[in-house]
């Protein structure tokens, strides 16, 4: 009977555990689809939330309206992209994050530990000092980002190791050799032109994303997504230990490299249409498990919620207050950094 009743008990606290997240991520979506309508309406160029709606729909739906050219091209040509680049790269980060850290056991872990960001950056780096910009730009850097990664899992293969440890040594490595490299472009570019857009684009911004350069990525964001939550449970196997998930018939080499290709791919699209930002990747995977725990399955879909909703509110201030865009990532840094102090502080049993 004791043991019916521990039985019974467990499914209550599970199927309770389930309507919470579930409950949470409708919440979620309530509170990003009203941030959405909140930063069509932020802005220089002010926008009722009746125009932006108007202009939205009416657009889309093909049957225009009695709003005025100029907020047609303002929500239309210069948010509605922002908008959606903002909301996609807060999603696919964060849900990076979670991957990273839960395949590395590492709450330090972030997206862009293997080097995927500074391969990144020296792509568009490479990019603009060939006068290229827009979707060649984009190119540039997601090719760079993937051939970081590609180093940094040869380099374990070389040395016949497959540990995670060995993994994040090398991502050490070529993160370090990436930034030097990096450093000689900025010194042998032109200091007028050349070295302000590589320093600009490296600090990460929204401003001159277009929808084409978000259509040429979009799918390597969305399957890769898709993949990492379906196999959530796989992660969780893999988090509790090598010998725990060898012992219930996991496939460690297969699972973890599936979830680090998705992560990647992940990543270098966001960064490729955004530069880099940081912070998203590290801190909101530990909100995100403070609100729902570690469980994947319901860790995944929250925190890429989260970060989606962060990183929007983010973008519409760095452009809402102040004379000058400011880049997303000093924001992120001035937000995140004391943020992510304070779980570390609040965790500081656990973590101990």
């Amino acid at each position: 009977m004791r043991i019916l009743d521990t039985n019974s008990k467990k499914k209550v606290n599970t199927a309770r555990s389930n309507f919470y997240a579930l409950g949470l991520d409708f919440l979620l979506l309530v509170i990003l689809a009203l941030c959405i309508i909140m930063a069509l309406c932020a802005g220089k160029y002010q926008v009722t939330p009746k125009e932006s709606l108007e202009v939205l729909f009416g657009e889309l739906l093909g049957k225009g309206g009695t709003y005025s050219e100029m907020t047609k091209n303002v929500v239309m040509g210069l948010r509605v992209p922002r908008i959606f680049a903002s909301v996609l790269c807060g999603v696919t980060l964060a849900m990076s994050g979670v991957a990273y850290q839960s395949i590395f056991k590492n709450p330090l872990i972030s997206p862009d530990f293997l080097g995927v960001s500074s391969g990144a950056c020296i792509g568009a780096a490479v990019a603009i000092l060939m006068g290229l910009s827009g979707l060649y730009l984009s190119a540039f850097a997601f090719i760079g980002g993937i051939v970081a990664v590609l180093t940094t899992i040869m380099i374990p293969t070389i040395m016949r190791s497959d540990s995670n440890i060995m993994l994040v040594l090398s991502g050490v490595i070529v993160g370090g050799a990436m930034s030097s490299i990096l450093g000689f472009i900025k010194y042998v570019a032109d200091p007028e032109t050349e070295l302000a857009a590589i320093t600009y684009w490296t600090m990460g911004s929204f401003s001159y994303v277009t929808l084409d350069e978000i259509g040429s990525v979009i799918w390597t964001m969305i399957i890769p997504m898709v993949v990492l939550f379906a196999m959530s449970w796989w992660l969780d196997i893999l988090s509790m230990g090598e010998s725990e998930a060898r012992s219930l018939g996991a496939n460690i080499k297969v699972i973890r490299n599936i979830a680090i290709a998705c992560a990647t791919l992940m990543t270098a699209s966001s960064v490729c249409i955004s530069g880099t930002i940081g912070w998203i990747g590290l801190v909101i995977p530990h909100f995100a498990r403070m609100l729902v725990g570690p469980n994947n399955t319901k860790l995944i879909p929250a925190a890429g919620l989260i970060g989606g909703i962060f990183l929007l509110l983010v973008d519409t201030l760095t452009r809402s207050i102040g004379v000058a865009e400011m880049p997303v990532s000093i924001l992120t840094g001035l937000i995140g950094a004391p943020f992510y102090a304070l779980l570390l502080y609040r965790q500081r049993k656990t973590l101990s």
